[in-house]
């Protein structure tokens, strides 16, 4: 009997998954092991991979195409079936009148069976597996036989955002597509001298009148910017539909407090030059103090139902990390149970997993309270949007030098000192004002005095 394998459900807001490419061709024979397809889905883009002898009977689903979660992909005849007579029997999908749009991607990395005979393997971000591709042939061509440039979705959404035209671009990836960095390398100032496009044309700027002191070149902005219209992929329309979903269903409140930072940053630094080149960051004693506050106030470590609030009994830590692609949190589970080392390690392993796209499912599943901080970026306090079904969610924003009241040698003074603002984005039917003020005060009073957390 043939297998039909279908689309399967890789996520609990999955409703329908893009085939991205093909890799074998009907009639062609594989083998258990065999890549033959890639997939987008809301959350990531996976590799199909057989997990049965056969031969590819008809492909259901061309490229560029959309399935519901449980339409057919592909019908693989079983070894000693008649291939056409198996093909005969399938109907073909409709081909799209365009193909759809190249998106960007999600991280990747869920395994499930499908049909018993193909899985989601291990990730592919349908556009950068770059350590697969370093021994790649110097003389592959980037074009396909019939003339379509290969190119990644990912790099081709770089490449159209920063005006670069794929028909210079020579690719380095498998079958000589063009991936992330040979974007990046086209659109770096030497590649620009050797004759890449910039990003905008810059015509020349007038000369300056000779006065005997130099004027400094201006460079113009572009007389018009380019105007373009950017279809959702299916991770920006998750994005956008959970985030209308939480601002609409649940009655959000925001609470702000300051936090003095100096003992901290200065135990960071004692720390950091004990532990080299190991290296612990703000944001690690700052999942380690939440762990902390949210033991003594458990109410914001919790969920709302239509019949009950759950309180959960473990602290499943969200740790927001920004990609180009849009936002992930991968999750740092039973923080409660982990030290400051730990947290550290954990946290840098799931960064380095998001960047990579390696991502699991199960790894941005679970939480149960999430921290996004864009302190690094220079902001100084913002609001953040809570991800349901969490209750609450932590805004950091970065530490800044600002005038402070210490008492020294008995007598108040106003000295300077390093300040860090956290805003606590709370849902009003599971925490009240005054769980959310006792929960920031608690927070407040673990970083302004950070050996606490040590013990």
């Amino acid at each position: 009997m043939p297998i039909e394998i279908t689309m399967p459900k890789l996520s609990d807001t999955m409703t329908d998954g893009t085939l991205i490419k093909w890799l074998k061709k009907e009639g062609e024979a594989i083998k258990p092991g065999d890549i033959i397809a890639e997939v987008e889905t809301d959350k990531a883009t996976q590799e199909l991979e057989a997990f049965e002898s056969g031969t590819i009977a008809r492909i259901v689903v061309p490229e560029g195409g959309q399935t519901p979660v449980g339409g057919i992909i592909v019908v693989i005849a079983k070894p000693g079936e008649d291939v056409a007579a198996v093909a005969a029997a399938v109907k073909a999908a409709p081909t799209p009148a365009s193909p759809a749009p190249a998106s960007p991607v999600a991280p990747k990395g869920v395994s499930v069976s499908a049909s018993g005979a193909v899985v989601l393997a291990h990730e592919s971000t349908a556009t950068d597996s770059e350590a697969a591709v370093e021994d790649h042939d110097e003389g592959t061509e980037r074009h396909s036989h019939d003339g379509k440039i290969r190119v990644s979705p990912l790099a081709r959404k770089i490449a159209e955002d920063r005006g670069i035209d794929l028909a210079t671009v020579r690719g380095t990836g498998p079958d000589g597509r063009i991936v992330k960095r040979d974007v990046l390398a086209a659109a770096s100032p030497s590649a620009r001298l050797a004759g890449a496009p910039p990003q905008f044309p810059i015509p020349p700027a007038p000369a300056a009148p000779s006065t005997g002191t130099p004027t400094p070149a201006v460079k113009p902005l572009p007389a018009k910017l380019e105007e373009k219209t950017i279809p959702l992929s299916p991770m920006r329309q998750t994005i956008s539909r959970r985030l209308v979903q939480s601002k609409q269903s649940i009655p959000h409140f925001y609470v702000s407090i300051e936090i003095q930072m100096d003992k901290l940053i200065d135990l960071r630094k004692s720390a950091n030059e004990q532990l080299a080149p190991e290296k612990l960051s703000v944001t690690d004693f700052i999942a380690r103090a939440v762990a902390v506050a949210i033991a003594k106030v458990p109410q914001v470590n919790a969920s709302f139902t239509d019949t009950a609030i759950i309180r959960h009994g473990n602290i499943n830590l969200g740790i927001a990390v920004a990609l180009d692609e849009g936002l992930v949190v991968p999750v740092l589970r039973e923080a409660q149970t982990k030290d400051l080392r730990q947290i550290s390690q954990e946290i840098r392993g799931l960064a380095e997993l998001a960047r990579t796209r390696k991502l699991r499912a199960q790894d941005m599943s679970g939480a149960t309270f999430t921290i996004t901080n864009l302190g690094m970026y220079g902001i100084k306090d913002f609001a953040a949007i809570v991800n349901p079904p969490e209750a609450a969610i932590l805004a950091v924003g970065g530490t800044t030098w600002q005038p402070v009241v210490r008492e020294i040698d008995g007598k108040r003074q106003v000295v300077p000192g390093q300040v860090m603002t956290v805003t606590l984005s709370a849902d009003h039917r599971v925490v009240d004002g005054a769980v959310a003020a006792a929960f920031l005060a608690d927070l407040k009073t673990v970083l302004e005095n950070p050996l606490t957390m040590l013990i």
